[in-house]
């Protein structure tokens, strides 16, 4: 099933880093009929505001890309913030479209979701094959609330509700928050700041050899379009970049896209966190997509995006 250039396409979080993205790669494609609500105009936790909505709108293709969302500590912080917000998110939306006869759902799920120590890279299948990350436990839990809820409906009432689970994400309109950032935006925040105040050096947490695997927002979001109107499957799907980095070369390479040129330090008495996480996105291949954005490249837009938040005191 596929969408139509006049398609009634409502995505759900378009002022985040994702839906944001979503919203601009559809606009950019000419698809005319994209709705949308800020968080004043409409509060996805309120169920009969949400379905009230969906009775008037009635759109036929959902991108499910609402979310609570934050880092280590914030996960680690407010856990029941994230699994109170999450599944009164997903529950509302994945129900009302039901109700109101939407064509396709996508739900926007999280690498988070699988186990700890899963094998890598890490396919679909071993998603509730193990423990879970601790730190942001609640909020993963959510997602997999979210995951068996698409499945349940196809499977019940013969919906057609897909969910992708895209690797670590930046991007333009990432979270710059001190606190609450990942890993990236993070970084890109202490470089800028360590830049202008001229500080002498940098200091990042560990030894830097853990892997990671970046994936830029523009590149999910035409990741997420391709598969909206092509993949049909209940079971989920990876979306990643296919390429891992280590801490220590990301930390570099935000550094040059910066321009900082002070020293970077690795503070080896703080924790790696998980020695490596790469999603197997082998299914995503053979459909025949592959992200196009390599991370230097990816990292200097950003970087750009950032410097523009501040110029329009976004960031403070």
């Amino acid at each position: 099933m596929t969408m139509e250039k006049n398609s009634r396409i409502y995505v759900a979080g378009h002022c985040g880093l994702v839906g944001s993205a979503i919203f601009k790669h559809l606009k950019s494609d000419g698809y005319t009929n994209i709705l949308c609500r800020t968080h004043q105009e409409l509060e996805l936790t309120d169920q009969a505001a949400v379905k009230r909505f969906f009775e008037q709108e009635k759109p036929e293709f959902v991108f499910l890309a609402a979310a609570k969302v934050g880092g280590i500590f914030a996960n680690n912080t407010y856990p029941a913030e994230f699994a109170y917000s999450n599944l009164q998110i997903q529950n509302n939306i994945v129900n009302s479209s039901y109700l109101s006869g939407a064509k396709k759902l996508m739900f926007l799920g999280s690498s988070c979701i699988y186990p700890k120590f899963a094998p890598q890279p890490i396919r679909e299948d071993a998603l509730l094959s193990g423990h879970l990350e601790e730190t942001n436990k609640a909020y993963a839990l959510a997602k997999i609330a979210g995951i068996i809820m698409c499945q349940s409906y196809n499977r019940q009432y013969g919906t057609n509700f897909i969910s992708v689970m895209p690797t670590n994400l930046y991007g333009p309109g990432d979270n710059y928050h001190p606190e609450n950032s990942h890993v990236l935006p993070a970084m890109i925040r202490r470089f800028h700041e360590a830049k202008v105040s001229h500080a002498p050096t940098v200091t990042i947490w560990g030894t830097g050899v853990a892997l990671r695997e970046f994936l830029y927002s523009d590149d999910l979001a035409d990741a997420c379009v391709f598969l909206m109107n092509t993949y049909e499957d209940s079971e989920i799907i990876n979306i990643g970049s296919g390429i891992e980095v280590s801490i220590k070369e990301v930390a570099h390479l935000v550094q040059t896209a910066v321009g900082y040129t002070g020293k970077i330090v690795f503070d080896t008495s703080k924790p790696d966190g998980t020695p490596r996480k790469l999603l197997d996105s082998t299914k995503l291949t053979k459909l025949g997509w592959k992200a196009p954005t390599l991370l230097p490249e990816g990292l200097k837009f950003a970087y750009a995006d950032f410097l523009k938040q501040i110029a329009e005191g976004k960031i403070k």
